[in-house]
Protein backbone atom coordinates (compact mmCIF):
# COMPACT_ATOMS: atom_id res chain seq x y z
CA UNK A 1 0.00 0.00 0.00
CA UNK A 2 1.26 3.52 -0.96
CA UNK A 3 0.29 6.33 0.78
CA UNK A 4 -0.09 9.90 -1.41
CA UNK A 5 -0.09 12.89 0.15
CA UNK A 6 -1.52 15.31 -1.44
CA UNK A 7 -0.14 18.36 -0.24
CA UNK A 8 3.31 20.25 -1.45
CA UNK A 9 3.67 21.19 1.78
CA UNK A 10 7.25 20.58 3.05
CA UNK A 11 6.46 20.39 6.98
CA UNK A 12 3.93 17.88 6.36
CA UNK A 13 6.35 15.46 4.78
CA UNK A 14 8.87 16.83 7.38
CA UNK A 15 5.70 15.79 10.11
CA UNK A 16 5.51 12.45 8.78
CA UNK A 17 9.06 11.48 8.45
CA UNK A 18 9.15 11.80 11.94
CA UNK A 19 6.70 8.78 12.08
CA UNK A 20 9.35 6.75 9.01
CA UNK A 21 6.82 7.93 6.42
CA UNK A 22 8.01 8.78 3.41
CA UNK A 23 4.57 9.71 1.20
CA UNK A 24 4.29 9.93 -2.56
CA UNK A 25 3.74 13.68 -3.09
CA UNK A 26 0.74 14.42 -5.88
CA UNK A 27 -0.11 18.18 -4.37
CA UNK A 28 -3.91 18.44 -5.23
CA UNK A 29 -5.37 21.85 -7.04
CA UNK A 30 -8.32 22.99 -5.40
CA UNK A 31 -10.38 26.25 -4.58
CA UNK A 32 -8.85 27.08 -1.08
CA UNK A 33 -11.39 29.98 -1.12
CA UNK A 34 -13.40 30.40 2.24
CA UNK A 35 -17.27 30.33 0.66
CA UNK A 36 -20.11 32.36 1.94
CA UNK A 37 -21.69 31.52 5.40
CA UNK A 38 -19.01 28.77 5.36
CA UNK A 39 -17.34 28.41 9.51
CA UNK A 40 -13.73 28.15 9.51
CA UNK A 41 -13.96 24.68 10.95
CA UNK A 42 -16.36 23.54 7.84
CA UNK A 43 -13.75 25.32 5.42
CA UNK A 44 -10.96 23.45 6.54
CA UNK A 45 -12.77 20.00 6.52
CA UNK A 46 -14.06 21.10 2.91
CA UNK A 47 -10.59 21.21 2.06
CA UNK A 48 -8.85 18.81 3.06
CA UNK A 49 -11.71 16.01 1.71
CA UNK A 50 -11.41 17.70 -1.73
CA UNK A 51 -7.63 17.97 -1.60
CA UNK A 52 -8.08 13.72 -0.58
CA UNK A 53 -10.56 13.60 -3.92
CA UNK A 54 -8.28 14.92 -6.10
CA UNK A 55 -5.48 13.22 -6.04
CA UNK A 56 -4.98 9.76 -7.42
CA UNK A 57 -3.73 6.84 -4.75
CA UNK A 58 -4.71 3.93 -2.61
CA UNK A 59 -4.21 5.80 0.41
CA UNK A 60 -4.46 9.83 -0.23
CA UNK A 61 -4.30 12.25 2.52
CA UNK A 62 -5.67 15.65 2.25
CA UNK A 63 -4.62 18.48 5.29
CA UNK A 64 -5.74 22.00 5.29
CA UNK A 65 -4.45 24.38 7.92
CA UNK A 66 -6.29 27.52 8.86
CA UNK A 67 -5.02 30.53 11.49
CA UNK A 68 -8.70 31.52 12.98
CA UNK A 69 -8.73 35.09 14.81
CA UNK A 70 -12.59 35.47 16.30
CA UNK A 71 -14.82 33.92 13.27
CA UNK A 72 -11.98 35.04 10.36
CA UNK A 73 -9.96 33.18 8.79
CA UNK A 74 -5.99 34.66 8.45
CA UNK A 75 -4.79 33.31 4.91
CA UNK A 76 -1.36 33.22 3.50
CA UNK A 77 -0.78 37.58 3.75
CA UNK A 78 -1.01 38.90 0.19
CA UNK A 79 2.17 41.31 0.66
CA UNK A 80 4.48 42.39 3.49
CA UNK A 81 1.35 45.52 4.56
CA UNK A 82 -1.58 42.20 4.67
CA UNK A 83 1.17 40.47 6.92
CA UNK A 84 1.53 43.55 9.18
CA UNK A 85 -1.71 44.02 9.85
CA UNK A 86 -2.18 40.28 10.49
CA UNK A 87 0.77 40.34 12.90
CA UNK A 88 -1.04 43.54 14.95
CA UNK A 89 -4.12 41.76 14.71
CA UNK A 90 -2.88 38.63 16.52
CA UNK A 91 -0.67 40.86 19.17
CA UNK A 92 -1.09 39.88 22.25
CA UNK A 93 -4.13 38.09 21.83
CA UNK A 94 -5.54 34.22 21.50
CA UNK A 95 -6.35 32.65 18.22
CA UNK A 96 -7.15 29.06 16.96
CA UNK A 97 -5.16 26.65 14.79
CA UNK A 98 -8.17 24.67 12.75
CA UNK A 99 -6.47 21.31 10.95
CA UNK A 100 -8.68 18.83 8.82
CA UNK A 101 -7.39 15.87 8.12
CA UNK A 102 -9.02 13.53 5.84
CA UNK A 103 -7.87 10.29 4.48
CA UNK A 104 -8.87 8.53 1.72
CA UNK A 105 -8.50 4.70 1.46
CA UNK A 106 -9.08 3.92 -2.37
CA UNK A 107 -11.50 0.79 -4.03
CA UNK A 108 -14.72 -0.04 -5.20
CA UNK A 109 -16.25 1.82 -2.70
CA UNK A 110 -13.43 4.37 -1.04
CA UNK A 111 -13.71 4.49 2.85
CA UNK A 112 -13.42 8.92 4.20
CA UNK A 113 -12.15 9.34 7.49
CA UNK A 114 -11.33 12.60 8.75
CA UNK A 115 -10.65 14.66 11.79
CA UNK A 116 -10.79 18.49 12.89
CA UNK A 117 -7.83 19.55 15.38
CA UNK A 118 -8.07 23.05 16.77
CA UNK A 119 -5.48 24.61 19.16
CA UNK A 120 -5.05 27.80 21.29
CA UNK A 121 -2.15 29.84 20.46
CA UNK A 122 -1.38 32.91 23.12
CA UNK A 123 0.69 35.30 21.48
CA UNK A 124 2.78 37.95 22.86
CA UNK A 125 1.76 41.79 22.60
CA UNK A 126 4.29 43.54 19.25
CA UNK A 127 5.76 46.34 18.81
CA UNK A 128 5.95 47.98 15.42
CA UNK A 129 9.73 47.11 15.19
CA UNK A 130 8.95 43.51 16.01
CA UNK A 131 6.40 43.13 13.27
CA UNK A 132 8.81 45.06 11.17
CA UNK A 133 11.47 43.29 11.73
CA UNK A 134 9.52 39.69 11.42
CA UNK A 135 8.14 41.11 8.02
CA UNK A 136 11.43 41.66 6.47
CA UNK A 137 12.77 38.20 7.01
CA UNK A 138 10.44 37.18 4.31
CA UNK A 139 9.33 34.51 6.55
CA UNK A 140 5.42 35.03 7.05
CA UNK A 141 5.03 36.37 3.67
CA UNK A 142 3.76 32.32 2.88
CA UNK A 143 2.42 30.99 6.04
CA UNK A 144 -1.29 31.21 7.10
CA UNK A 145 -2.04 34.17 9.68
CA UNK A 146 1.58 35.82 8.81
CA UNK A 147 3.64 33.38 10.86
CA UNK A 148 5.65 30.01 11.75
CA UNK A 149 5.94 28.55 15.40
CA UNK A 150 8.63 26.47 13.46
CA UNK A 151 10.79 29.16 12.39
CA UNK A 152 11.54 32.61 14.04
CA UNK A 153 7.51 33.73 14.53
CA UNK A 154 7.86 30.89 17.39
CA UNK A 155 9.40 33.87 19.45
CA UNK A 156 6.06 35.67 19.94
CA UNK A 157 4.36 32.78 20.82
CA UNK A 158 4.04 32.58 24.67
CA UNK A 159 1.39 29.57 25.00
CA UNK A 160 0.12 26.66 23.11
CA UNK A 161 -2.52 24.67 23.75
CA UNK A 162 -3.26 21.29 22.22
CA UNK A 163 -1.53 19.86 19.52
CA UNK A 164 1.68 21.78 18.46
CA UNK A 165 2.20 19.95 15.05
CA UNK A 166 -1.26 20.89 14.66
CA UNK A 167 0.13 24.35 14.17
CA UNK A 168 2.90 23.15 12.12
CA UNK A 169 0.81 21.84 9.54
CA UNK A 170 -0.16 18.29 10.57
CA UNK A 171 -1.39 17.02 13.95
CA UNK A 172 0.65 13.59 14.41
CA UNK A 173 -1.72 11.95 16.93
CA UNK A 174 -4.89 12.35 15.26
CA UNK A 175 -3.13 11.45 11.38
CA UNK A 176 -1.60 8.31 12.96
CA UNK A 177 -5.02 7.61 14.03
CA UNK A 178 -6.62 7.91 10.65
CA UNK A 179 -3.41 5.82 9.51
CA UNK A 180 -3.79 3.01 11.49
CA UNK A 181 -7.93 2.67 10.66
CA UNK A 182 -7.32 2.29 7.40
CA UNK A 183 -4.74 -0.77 7.92
CA UNK A 184 -1.42 1.55 7.72
CA UNK A 185 1.65 -0.47 9.53
CA UNK A 186 2.45 2.42 12.11
CA UNK A 187 6.71 1.81 13.12
CA UNK A 188 5.36 1.02 16.87
CA UNK A 189 2.69 -1.26 15.87
CA UNK A 190 3.39 -4.96 16.07
CA UNK A 191 3.04 -7.03 13.24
Amino acid sequence: MELVLASQSPRRRELLALLGIAPAVRPAHTDEAVRPGETPEGYVRRVAAEKAAAVEGELVLGADTAVVLGHEVLGKPRDGEDARRMLRALSGRVHRVLTGVCLRQGGPAPAVRDRLVSTEVVFAPLSASEIDWYVATGEPLDKAGAYALQGAGGVFVREVRGSVSNVVGLPLHETAELLRAAGWPLPWSAP
